[in-house]
């Protein structure tokens, strides 16, 4: 074919790529290797948190000492050497052994088994009262955030006033009037620990109820329930899961506090506060009665916090 040159009268002959009876040579593509090749970024988010995580060499060896004490309280019945409850007067605060590992407290009664029985309790009590905190912080502190206004600023003032309150203390106040027990200490922590979780999930929501993909689903007919269900509470989980993760050691803490001063767990149920209250007494003469229990309450705090900073750190899209 001939294309004219502008501003000349000339023509110019250009030989046509497709030939009588000819196919058009096809433009040449990427390379094989390449279209083989994953598109990088292609990892999810769970797969890059996981990879961070396991460099955490910390939060690793608290997630095994999590791990096993999940394992020590779902099989206290099986692992436990002795009942909890078996008595042995004639064996009293004896000093660890062959016999007795961790030793027997004033009630002759086995240490090793009442503090397998104790970690049941401390797991019980920092998960369940974990899932009444998010029960009530998140949807307090979602609704607050996405909807604004006046119902913002109604549930925000009950926040603050909820706030205030020296935690602990109120815990015990509400433990004074529901009386001690295991339930009671689910309530009572629940009622009082779900304010910092509704905090956080409120300023998440309200940082993304304003972004493009919350704007598209408002702009193709979604309902403001569908959106904040669907769309803003699944990209707001991280500050979640890292603040449960930190709300584990603070429960487990708080029952061993209510324990220590006899409003926790009722006897003759073991529990790891409630075993170092016991034995305070005798700290000069039977340390054991003290000091494994108070061993327990370290290690276990420490997973928890080495694990829930891991955690952070793995959810964090600023460290990739």
């Amino acid at each position: 074919m001939a294309l004219s040159t502008p501003g000349s009268g000339t023509s110019v002959a250009v030989e046509s790529r497709t030939l009588a009876g000819v196919d058009a040579v096809p433009a040449p593509g990427p390379p094989a290797a390449e279209l083989a090749a994953p598109a990088r970024g292609s990892s999810s988010l769970g797969r890059d948190a996981w990879r961070r995580l396991r460099r955490n060499r910390l939060a690793m060896a608290g997630g095994i000492v999590i791990a096993l004490l999940c394992v020590v309280a779902v099989f206290a019945d099986l692992l436990a050497p002795l009942p909890y409850t078996k008595t042995d007067f004639g064996r009293l605060n004896e000093l660890p052994s062959r016999d007795f590992p961790l030793g027997t407290d004033a009630l002759g009664r086995d240490l090793l088994s009442r503090m397998i029985y104790g970690a049941r309790v401390s797991m019980l009590v920092g998960l369940g009262a974990q899932l009444i905190v998010v029960a009530i912080g998140v949807p307090i502190g979602a609704l607050s955030g996405y909807l604004g206004g006046r119902v913002d600023v109604l549930l925000t003032r009950f926040i603050d006033v909820m706030y205030a309150f020296p935690r602990l203390l109120f815990v015990i106040l509400v433990m004074s009037m529901l009386g001690a027990g295991l339930v009671n200490i689910f309530i009572a922590i629940g009622l009082t620990g779900w304010v910092g979780i509704a905090r956080q999930t409120r300023a998440q929501v309200l940082t993304l109820k304003g972004t493009e993909f919350v704007d598209a689903a408002r702009a193709l007919g979604g309902g403001s329930a569908r959106i904040l269900t669907r769309h803003v509470l699944p990209n707001a989980l991280t500050p979640i899961v890292v603040a449960v993760s930190f709300g584990i050691p603070e429960a487990i803490f708080t029952e061993a506090a209510l324990s220590f001063i006899g409003v926790g767990i009722n006897p003759p149920t073991p529990s790891w506060g409630q075993m170092v209250g016991e034995g305070q007494q005798y700290i000069r003469s039977y340390w054991h009665l003290c000091v494994f229990p108070s061993i327990a309450i370290a290690v276990t705090m420490l997973a928890f916090t080495f694990f829930g900073d891991g955690v952070r750190d793995a959810l964090d899209p600023k460290l990739k």
